[in-house]
Protein backbone atom coordinates (compact mmCIF):
# COMPACT_ATOMS: atom_id res chain seq x y z
CA UNK A 1 0.00 0.00 0.00
CA UNK A 2 2.83 2.59 1.13
CA UNK A 3 4.08 1.95 -2.75
CA UNK A 4 1.12 2.28 -4.41
CA UNK A 5 0.57 5.91 -1.98
CA UNK A 6 4.29 7.12 -3.10
CA UNK A 7 4.03 6.73 -6.58
CA UNK A 8 0.69 8.28 -6.73
CA UNK A 9 2.04 11.33 -5.05
CA UNK A 10 4.88 11.10 -7.38
CA UNK A 11 2.76 11.08 -10.32
CA UNK A 12 1.00 14.01 -9.02
CA UNK A 13 4.16 16.04 -8.79
CA UNK A 14 5.44 15.23 -11.98
CA UNK A 15 2.52 15.65 -14.11
CA UNK A 16 1.91 19.39 -13.93
CA UNK A 17 5.79 19.81 -14.91
CA UNK A 18 5.38 17.40 -17.23
CA UNK A 19 2.63 19.46 -18.67
CA UNK A 20 3.46 22.69 -18.33
CA UNK A 21 7.33 22.27 -19.42
CA UNK A 22 8.42 23.97 -22.50
CA UNK A 23 11.04 20.98 -22.73
CA UNK A 24 10.27 17.28 -22.31
CA UNK A 25 12.92 14.43 -21.38
CA UNK A 26 12.05 10.80 -21.64
CA UNK A 27 12.63 7.22 -21.89
CA UNK A 28 11.43 5.03 -24.87
CA UNK A 29 11.62 1.46 -26.42
CA UNK A 30 9.42 -0.50 -28.49
CA UNK A 31 9.74 -2.84 -31.49
CA UNK A 32 10.88 -2.55 -35.26
CA UNK A 33 10.44 -4.76 -37.75
CA UNK A 34 13.07 -4.53 -40.59
CA UNK A 35 13.22 -5.42 -44.36
CA UNK A 36 15.94 -5.61 -46.34
CA UNK A 37 15.46 -4.97 -50.06
CA UNK A 38 17.10 -5.77 -53.29
CA UNK A 39 17.02 -5.51 -56.94
CA UNK A 40 18.00 -9.35 -57.04
CA UNK A 41 15.10 -10.92 -57.99
CA UNK A 42 16.45 -14.72 -57.07
CA UNK A 43 15.81 -13.29 -53.62
CA UNK A 44 12.61 -13.55 -51.76
CA UNK A 45 12.67 -10.82 -48.89
CA UNK A 46 11.45 -11.37 -45.04
CA UNK A 47 11.14 -9.01 -42.52
CA UNK A 48 12.74 -9.34 -39.06
CA UNK A 49 11.07 -8.26 -35.78
CA UNK A 50 13.71 -6.68 -33.14
CA UNK A 51 13.53 -4.03 -30.28
CA UNK A 52 15.31 -0.52 -29.28
CA UNK A 53 15.41 1.52 -25.82
CA UNK A 54 17.07 4.86 -25.24
CA UNK A 55 15.63 8.74 -24.58
CA UNK A 56 14.03 11.21 -25.86
CA UNK A 57 14.12 15.17 -25.58
CA UNK A 58 11.56 17.34 -26.93
CA UNK A 59 11.79 21.26 -27.67
CA UNK A 60 8.10 22.70 -27.50
CA UNK A 61 7.61 25.76 -29.46
CA UNK A 62 3.82 26.14 -29.02
CA UNK A 63 2.15 23.95 -31.70
CA UNK A 64 5.57 22.94 -33.16
CA UNK A 65 8.34 20.83 -31.59
CA UNK A 66 11.76 19.81 -32.61
CA UNK A 67 12.71 15.96 -31.01
CA UNK A 68 16.11 14.63 -30.71
CA UNK A 69 16.64 11.04 -29.94
CA UNK A 70 18.98 8.69 -29.17
CA UNK A 71 18.74 5.26 -28.56
CA UNK A 72 20.09 1.56 -28.70
CA UNK A 73 18.82 -0.51 -31.93
CA UNK A 74 18.69 -4.37 -33.58
CA UNK A 75 18.04 -4.34 -36.75
CA UNK A 76 17.83 -7.38 -39.09
CA UNK A 77 16.58 -8.80 -42.37
CA UNK A 78 16.48 -11.70 -44.17
CA UNK A 79 17.35 -12.58 -48.51
CA UNK A 80 15.64 -16.00 -48.75
CA UNK A 81 17.53 -17.69 -52.28
CA UNK A 82 15.25 -19.63 -54.64
CA UNK A 83 17.90 -22.72 -53.31
CA UNK A 84 16.98 -22.54 -49.85
CA UNK A 85 19.76 -21.12 -48.15
CA UNK A 86 19.16 -18.37 -45.97
CA UNK A 87 21.08 -15.41 -45.42
CA UNK A 88 20.03 -12.98 -42.49
CA UNK A 89 21.93 -10.08 -41.08
CA UNK A 90 21.81 -9.05 -37.52
CA UNK A 91 23.05 -5.09 -36.67
CA UNK A 92 23.32 -3.21 -33.42
CA UNK A 93 22.94 0.55 -34.03
CA UNK A 94 22.94 3.60 -32.05
CA UNK A 95 20.10 5.67 -33.97
CA UNK A 96 19.69 9.71 -33.83
CA UNK A 97 16.81 10.92 -35.39
CA UNK A 98 15.70 14.56 -35.50
CA UNK A 99 12.24 15.05 -35.53
CA UNK A 100 10.42 18.30 -36.72
CA UNK A 101 6.88 17.79 -35.62
CA UNK A 102 3.24 19.66 -34.95
CA UNK A 103 0.79 19.04 -32.73
CA UNK A 104 -2.59 18.59 -34.80
CA UNK A 105 -4.87 17.71 -31.61
CA UNK A 106 -4.21 18.94 -28.18
CA UNK A 107 -7.00 18.93 -25.70
CA UNK A 108 -6.31 18.63 -21.84
CA UNK A 109 -3.79 15.81 -21.40
CA UNK A 110 -4.35 14.05 -24.92
CA UNK A 111 -2.50 15.56 -27.96
CA UNK A 112 -2.11 13.86 -31.61
CA UNK A 113 0.54 14.93 -33.55
CA UNK A 114 2.80 14.50 -36.67
CA UNK A 115 6.71 14.39 -37.00
CA UNK A 116 9.50 13.57 -39.69
CA UNK A 117 13.19 14.23 -40.03
CA UNK A 118 16.28 12.71 -40.61
CA UNK A 119 17.87 9.57 -38.90
CA UNK A 120 22.07 8.91 -38.52
CA UNK A 121 22.61 5.04 -37.53
CA UNK A 122 26.38 4.37 -36.58
CA UNK A 123 26.64 0.41 -36.54
CA UNK A 124 28.33 -1.00 -33.20
CA UNK A 125 28.00 -4.74 -34.44
CA UNK A 126 27.28 -6.75 -37.54
CA UNK A 127 26.41 -10.36 -37.62
CA UNK A 128 25.84 -12.39 -40.78
CA UNK A 129 24.77 -15.89 -41.14
CA UNK A 130 24.81 -17.81 -44.45
CA UNK A 131 26.24 -18.45 -47.94
CA UNK A 132 29.70 -16.27 -47.35
CA UNK A 133 30.50 -16.46 -51.09
CA UNK A 134 27.71 -14.13 -51.62
CA UNK A 135 27.82 -12.36 -49.01
CA UNK A 136 30.50 -10.25 -46.74
CA UNK A 137 30.27 -8.60 -43.75
CA UNK A 138 32.83 -6.39 -44.76
CA UNK A 139 30.36 -5.06 -47.23
CA UNK A 140 27.97 -4.05 -44.42
CA UNK A 141 28.52 -0.02 -44.19
CA UNK A 142 29.50 1.31 -40.70
CA UNK A 143 26.81 4.06 -40.61
CA UNK A 144 23.67 5.16 -42.97
CA UNK A 145 21.49 7.57 -43.11
CA UNK A 146 17.57 7.58 -43.53
CA UNK A 147 14.36 9.06 -42.86
CA UNK A 148 11.45 8.47 -40.43
CA UNK A 149 8.53 9.62 -40.61
CA UNK A 150 5.06 9.13 -38.88
CA UNK A 151 2.41 9.79 -36.00
CA UNK A 152 2.32 10.14 -32.26
CA UNK A 153 -0.32 10.56 -29.05
CA UNK A 154 0.81 11.89 -25.85
CA UNK A 155 -1.78 10.95 -22.67
CA UNK A 156 -0.34 12.08 -19.34
CA UNK A 157 3.29 11.56 -19.08
CA UNK A 158 3.15 8.75 -21.52
CA UNK A 159 3.90 8.79 -25.44
CA UNK A 160 3.31 6.27 -28.14
CA UNK A 161 4.62 7.14 -31.45
CA UNK A 162 4.58 4.75 -35.11
CA UNK A 163 6.79 5.69 -37.88
CA UNK A 164 8.54 4.49 -41.16
CA UNK A 165 11.74 4.70 -41.35
CA UNK A 166 14.17 4.05 -45.05
CA UNK A 167 17.55 4.49 -45.46
CA UNK A 168 18.65 7.25 -48.73
CA UNK A 169 21.96 5.23 -49.25
CA UNK A 170 22.78 1.50 -49.48
CA UNK A 171 22.99 -0.65 -45.80
CA UNK A 172 24.61 -3.60 -48.04
CA UNK A 173 27.54 -2.54 -50.87
CA UNK A 174 28.52 -5.71 -52.43
CA UNK A 175 30.47 -6.13 -55.96
CA UNK A 176 26.92 -8.56 -56.67
CA UNK A 177 24.50 -6.04 -55.18
CA UNK A 178 23.51 -3.41 -53.08
CA UNK A 179 20.82 -3.35 -50.95
CA UNK A 180 18.45 -1.24 -48.63
CA UNK A 181 16.53 -1.26 -45.82
CA UNK A 182 13.04 -0.01 -44.40
CA UNK A 183 11.78 -0.64 -40.96
CA UNK A 184 8.58 0.19 -39.05
CA UNK A 185 9.17 0.88 -35.35
CA UNK A 186 6.39 1.52 -32.91
CA UNK A 187 7.74 2.81 -29.13
CA UNK A 188 6.03 3.83 -25.91
CA UNK A 189 7.48 6.19 -23.96
CA UNK A 190 7.22 7.92 -20.42
CA UNK A 191 8.19 11.59 -19.74
CA UNK A 192 10.48 12.20 -17.03
CA UNK A 193 10.23 16.17 -16.76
Amino acid sequence: MKTIVIILLFASFCLPAAAQSPINLGLKGGINSTKLTSDLSKYDEESINKFHAGAFVRVNLGNIYVQPEAYFNTKGGELNESGGIVNSFDLKTVDVPVLLGVNIIKKGPLALRANAGPVFSFVTDKEFNGDETAFNRDYIEDNFFGWQYGVGADFMMFTLDVRMENNSGELYKGPDFESKSKSFVISLGFKLL
